[in-house]
């Protein structure tokens, strides 16, 4: 069993890049604690949260297809290296800021738009990179091994954020942030690349268009987006809004958001094991959407319940159901995809992945005030729930997979 968990870490290149990748990553939700808290007591509503979460997430919808481009153009680590140095950059300023005393909350839009934009070239490149780290066979538990140090970080990044936020204060998270990502830089360098780019007079907007071409000629590809899209539009607005119901529906404070955020982390971290364990055999689609179906139902209870006991059982589920949905559908896109479109394919699929996440946080944020954060959310698990039923009864493309 463990051995089968841990199959891609034969590979060291595989080892060096998910090595750094998690203490970023670390670091990127001890900020992600730190600044959703400092939006929230800066400017009492949860709209500008919504609002800080659309703006890092907008840039990748609108910049990611010339970012695919790019990835397949341009060497990747390349790419990556430069977006590491911009993200760390932001960091520190925003630590700087907050040590001056002088921070608002349009400083933290603005360069929360910055690290998204960074994004939208770093996504492709990250995933157009990881299938030549590994061979063919073993890319499925790859992928299920990032979304293991992604979620690991989620639980991580949270305790020792929420730690440094109550002891020290919101700069020292924004400052071991921007430390951080001198991990991920030291491990690309020292990474052997097996990918060339090709060489070509195309242009961008004719590569963007072979790259539309390539995903309509694949059975269930143009499905497993639009499914991508809607997990992101439904599906994690729940984890934007914790800092609401840790405030206004359990009556508490950092430590209970923190507490939240903590145990989402470790149901993703459940679930990224059970992929990454029998990820390989086949009918992938099918439980996927079973998957689906119950993250659906996770979230709504979630959102239902009152008591702080039960929310968190339901959330670590919602967890676990959420990362499992993730895991299979980028293992199926990377399976159909060859490497020359490899980074074009990405970016349409990290378009739909993170697409979802600035619309359904800005529509959240927006109805949050109105119908209350329980409700929205609530009614935003039902959708995936029926949304799993569709796919699993009526347009069985994913099913069949």
């Amino acid at each position: 069993m463990i051995t089968r968990v841990f199959r891609a870490f034969r590979y060291r290149d595989f080892r060096l890049v998910w090595s750094g990748a998690c203490i970023s990553s670390v670091g990127t939700w001890m900020q992600k604690l730190a600044q959703s808290w400092l939006v929230l007591e800066i400017s009492g509503s949860p709209f500008w949260l919504g609002l800080d979460a659309f703006l890092g997430d907008i840039p990748i919808f609108l910049f990611s297809l010339v970012g695919g481009v790019a990835a397949d153009r341009i060497d990747r680590r390349r790419i990556l290296i430069a977006g590491q140095f911009l993200q760390m950059s932001c960091a520190l300023a925003l630590a700087g800021l907050v040590a001056g005393g002088v921070v608002q909350v349009w400083h933290i839009l603005c360069l929360s738009f910055v690290v998204g934009l960074a994004q939208a070239f770093g996504g492709p490149a990250y995933a157009a990179l990881i299938p030549s780290l590994v061979k063919p066979r073993e890319l499925p538990n790859a992928i299920a091994m990032n979304s293991i140090q992604f979620n690991l970080a989620r639980v991580l990044g949270p305790m020792a954020g929420g730690l440094a936020l109550t002891k020290l204060g919101a700069a020292w998270c924004f400052l071991l942030n921007g430390l951080s990502y001198l991990a991920p830089i030291t491990s690309l360098l020292l990474i052997r690349v097996r990918f060339r780019p090709k060489r070509t007079a195309d242009s961008i907007l004719e590569s963007i268009r072979q790259g539309f071409a390539f995903i309509r000629r694949q059975t269930a590809m143009e499905s497993l987006i639009a499914l991508a899209f809607s997990v992101t539009l439904f599906g994690l607005p729940v984890i934007v809004f914790l800092p609401v119901f840790a405030r206004d529906v359990f009556r508490g404070g950092p430590e209970v958001y923190t507490l939240l955020l903590s145990l989402s982390g470790g149901g993703s971290i459940t679930g990224a094991l059970i992929v990454a364990a029998f990820g390989h055999r086949r009918h992938k689609g099918r439980t996927t959407l079973f998957a689906l179906v119950a993250l659906g139902a996770a979230i709504t209870a979630f959102a239902l319940s009152p008591h702080l006991g039960l929310s968190s059982v339901l959330l670590f589920l919602a967890g676990a159901a959420l990362v499992m949905v993730f895991a299979m559908v980028t293992s199926l896109v990377q399976l159909i995809a060859v490497d020359d479109m490899r980074g074009r394919v990405m970016s349409v699929y990290n378009v739909a992945f993170r697409g979802g996440m600035p619309i359904g946080s800005l529509l959240t944020g927006t109805l949050a005030p109105v119908f209350g954060a329980p409700m929205v959310v609530g009614a935003s698990g039902a959708v995936l729930a029926l949304l799993g039923l569709y796919f699993l009864l009526i347009h069985r493309k994913i099913a069949t997979l």
